[in-house]
């Protein structure tokens, strides 16, 4: 739970948070519309370092002291922002708490998916939005507390005041177990079996667990399950396996983990969030007050709907709460796109349309809070084998730390080529091509253990071929037994 919060936190407040400094920083500091997109995006952009290194840093030194790691540099950069004297001091801050951001989405929801029982997985797993859901509303609240601050000590708390759960994690982590699996991988199944023990609802759970993961990691040192695993190891191969002489399931398992951090940021959720206020502003909205109140009514939205559906995740299953989300993007998308385009071309702004807005914008981040918001990240650190999964789960994340840079560094410029309102339209489009490839591509996973993934992405053609020829072979038994 703990890493939970943090990780919520930390992504959740800076894009809440960031929506309405952004708009503060841009007139106390008169900074353009592109250096407030470089502004935004950078975090993103540079979490992109961190979650590729977290993969084979979480491999070496454990779950852990990555968290610790992601906590120190997020807290450096969060202390540079909140005492910058000038725009470029805190584009630093952002530098490097975008790093410390990169290394917590990553270890956060595989630390938590390695530590849950198969059948509330889905729930524990998708904690970590729930919390940068509530981060989001915290950072809209602290927002709106803030903005009748002056200008250049308002953005200053807003930015700084994301240092204190950092130094909470720092001292959480002690109360904190290792990665069971983790344990297994370095031979230290002593220690594996005592964090079971404490983590499973009785001794008969954990030995059932243990005897899995022993089996499991007995595989990165030999194909037989009877040996044991190798002491020092520390994700050797690892890229080479995913990359360039990867198995059908293993290519399976990476499309389909590349594929939705793909769509979960080219949703352009973020840059929805990041840009409200400038959106409303284009909408007739100029109170700041007024605009930083919407952006609560949306995030109270937003928070009820990330929790329904963590709560019944483990209930209705992975697939069916993806594909609603995403098809109810695609048409709340649809829908702003709408409303923003009859607000441009007209000059009397008509309230219809203004609440029109209002209501799409919450219903788009509410989708993506029942579907891809939750979803990602448990499927991301679930369907990869134990071998892979830190740096599978990385190499994905990173692919959405990059997306989503590119979306919010790019989001105003494309928005004044194109409005808003084209611009919604065009992200709609990607949410219909989302659905599609949700539906062909992911399997179910609810209640499989960890050690059961790899059989869900094997080739159904081969499966098809066996029962062709099982069946050929009962035809061919029926004929020789007429004869």
């Amino acid at each position: 739970m703990c890493v939970c919060v943090f990780d919520g936190w930390m992504d959740g407040s800076d894009i809440g948070v960031m929506s309405g400094a952004a708009v503060l920083i841009r007139e106390n500091l008169k900074i353009s519309s592109v250096q407030e997109e470089v502004l935004v995006g950078t975090l993103n952009v540079f979490s992109l370092i961190g979650s590729l290194a977290s993969g084979k840093t979480s491999d070496w030194i454990g779950r852990r002291y990555t968290i610790v790691l992601a906590a120190s540099t997020f807290l450096v950069g969060a202390i540079f922002m909140g005492l910058a004297p000038s725009f470029h001091f805190i584009l630093a801050g952002r530098v490097v708490a975008g790093i410390g951001v990169g290394y917590a989405l990553m270890i956060a929801p595989l630390y938590t998916t390695e530590l849950s029982p198969a059948m509330t997985r889905g729930f524990l797993t998708s904690l970590p939005e729930v919390f940068i859901t509530l981060g989001i509303l915290l950072g809209y609240v602290i927002n709106y507390s803030l903005s009748g601050l002056p200008q250049n000590l308002g953005w200053r708390l807003m930015l700084g005041l994301a240092a204190i759960p950092a130094i909470g994690i720092g001292l959480g982590v002690i109360a904190m177990p290792e990665s069971p699996r983790w344990l297994a991988m370095k031979g230290r199944l002593d220690d594996a079996k005592r964090v079971l023990l404490t983590i499973s609802s009785n001794p008969e759970e954990a030995e059932s667990r243990l005897q899995e993961i022993t089996k499991a990691a007995s595989l990165l040192s030999s194909p037989s399950p009877s040996t044991s695993p190798i002491g020092n190891w520390s994700g050797q191969g690892v890229w080479k396996e995913l990359l360039l002489s990867p198995s059908r399931p293993i290519r399976r398992m990476l499309v389909s983990a590349i594929g939705i951090n793909f769509f979960m940021q080219a949703s352009g959720n973020d840059a929805v969030i990041y840009y409200c206020p400038e959106i409303f502003k284009a909408a007739g909205i100029h109170s700041k007050k007024q605009l930083f109140g919407v952006n609560v009514i949306m995030g109270l939205a937003k928070s009820f709907f990330v929790l329904l559906s963590a709560l019944y995740l483990d209930k209705f299953g992975r697939r069916p709460l993806l594909l609603l989300g995403s098809f109810g993007m695609a048409v709340s998308l649809s829908g702003l796109g709408l409303g923003s385009k009859i607000l441009e071309d007209s000059t009397r702004k008509p309230v219809w349309a203004v609440v029109l807005c209002i209501v799409a914008v919450c219903a788009d981040v509410s989708f993506f809070s029942i579907g891809l918001g939750p979803i990602t990240w448990v499927y991301s650190s679930e369907i990869f084998p134990m071998r892979l999964r830190a740096q599978g789960s990385s190499l994905a994340i990173s692919v959405n730390r990059l997306v989503s840079g590119i979306v919010s560094m790019t989001f105003l410029t494309i928005s004044k080529k194109i409005t808003f309102g084209g611009m919604f339209f065009v992200l709609a489009g990607i949410m219909v091509l989302a659905t599609a490839f949700f539906y062909v591509f992911m399997p179910e996973t609810k209640g499989k253990s960890l050690e059961e993934m790899e059989t869900l992405f094997e080739d159904n053609n081969n499966n098809n071929n066996n029962n062709n020829n099982k069946k050929h072979s009962n035809d061919r038994g029926t004929e020789i037994e007429v004869v």
